[in-house]
């Protein structure tokens, strides 16, 4: 049990942070606790953002991370609207844009990660928007209408996931990517081909390896790409999706070890005694690949809120868990486990052009490094316990549809 005049205070309130405060309660914690955020919300879902609340199927309720009066019953202090601009470690203070100075024992950052921006004219034009929070997704929706031409600058997963659904909303969508394939940092070949073909069905056009020269607009508002050889491509909105930096300024500016992210230990814990940090602004071991890594994703903010919340509890470290990831494109469920590192051999099993199959990344060995299932339950399940386990198997094994995930995994 925790000492109860020891003061926890957690700046950022998204899903890390709203889940670290719920969990420093349920293992035991005693003392106070203060949720810095600087939306007005508390603590809520994003992953929906780019699908049920684009189509106005899920509201601040189903958004909620939980209930309003949770807060409250569970002596946790909101500080929402509030942002935090420094941190002194010497005297453990957060400094808030107010100019309060916040005391704490013990900080955790929870501070996530920033869209990254296009250096490109007309980058700030109106209708030229990135999708992190409530704030953006509200703007996004609004513009979406089915007279409307929507751009998406990235052909990732928040870029394929906002087309479809737009497309549910009946909008016009082209996707602009500058590698040769959609999804090309974060999924196989076989990945990529299945989305591009089950856009194209959905009348999404896609552009791969092109390039954007600038933004074009009038009296400040955007109404098209200029592509690099040239071509003007009409639009209403741009959505830039080219990924996210994280958002470590705080930490540096404490005097933090940070490379691409906080840099933190299996408990979360920082370069100093008395901060963790946890979630997007994290870099991380990785233990099942021997090195360290920055994971954007619900199930690693959780992870990480369950290692800090431990170690200032003194329990028993959670176990190191396999990363996994989703995402819901249409009728579409991809599950993820694993990370493709040192992969030498990619297995399909099952048919693609079914609509149901799994990619497996083999290491040399036979280990799986990392699996990609599409409406593939079974083989996201195996696959991610055969990881945990360093499980070894043949191509041969896994093309074998006569034989069940159960079995290969056993």
């Amino acid at each position: 049990m925790s000492d109860p005049s020891v003061h926890v205070a957690i700046i950022g309130a998204g899903h890390a942070g709203g889940s670290v405060a719920a969990l420093l309660r349920q293992y035991g914690w005693k003392g106070p606790i203060t949720l810095i955020g600087a939306e007005p919300m508390p603590p809520y879902q994003r992953p929906p953002l780019s699908k049920a609340w684009l189509n106005r199927e899920a509201d601040a309720t189903t958004l909620a991370l939980r209930p309003a009066a949770f807060y409250p019953a569970n002596a946790i202090t909101l500080r929402l609207a509030t942002h935090a601009t420094g941190i002194d470690p010497e005297n453990r203070n957060v400094t808030l844009a107010s100019g309060e100075r916040l005391g704490y024992d013990q900080l955790i950052l929870a501070t996530g990660a920033r869209p990254r921006r296009l250096p490109i004219p007309g980058h700030d034009l109106a209708g030229v928007l990135a999708l992190r929070g409530v704030a953006d997704a509200d703007l996004l929706q609004a513009a979406l209408t089915r007279r409307s031409r929507l751009a998406v600058i990235g052909g990732g997963y928040i870029g394929l996931e906002v087309a479809a659904s737009a497309r549910a909303l009946g909008v016009a969508v082209t996707v602009v990517e500058r590698e040769a394939r959609v999804l090309a940092r974060v999924a196989s070949p076989p990945l990529s081909a299945f989305f591009t073909r089950a856009h194209a069905a959905n009348d999404v056009r896609i552009l791969c390896g092109t390039g954007i020269a600038a933004i074009d607009g009038a009296a400040g508002r955007v109404f098209g790409l200029r592509l690099a050889d040239g071509t003007s491509l009409p639009c209403d909105t741009v959505l830039v999706g080219v990924g996210a930096a994280p958002d470590d300024a705080l930490a540096r500016a404490a005097g933090l070890a940070c490379d691409d992210g906080v840099l933190v230990d299996l408990a979360a814990r920082t370069t100093d005694p008395h901060i963790h940090a946890i979630g997007d602004c994290t870099r991380r071991p990785l233990p099942l690949y021997g090195r360290t890594g920055r994971l954007e994703s619900v199930p690693n903010a959780q992870e990480q809120a369950k290692q800090a919340a431990a170690d200032l509890c003194g329990r028993r470290p959670p176990v190191p868990e396999v990363p996994w990831f989703w995402s819901d494109q249409y009728d579409i469920r991809l599950q993820i486990a694993g990370l493709p590192f040192d992969v030498d051999d990619i297995v399909l099993r099952g048919d693609p052009a079914g609509g149901k199959f799994a990619a497996f990344h083999l290491a040399a060995d036979g280990a799986i490094q990392a699996v990609e299932a599409v409406n593939a339950p079974a083989e996201f399940m195996a696959g991610r316990s055969m990881i945990a386990r360093r499980t070894r198997t043949t191509a041969a094994s896994l093309r074998d549809m006569s034989r069940s995930m159960q079995e290969l995994a056993a």
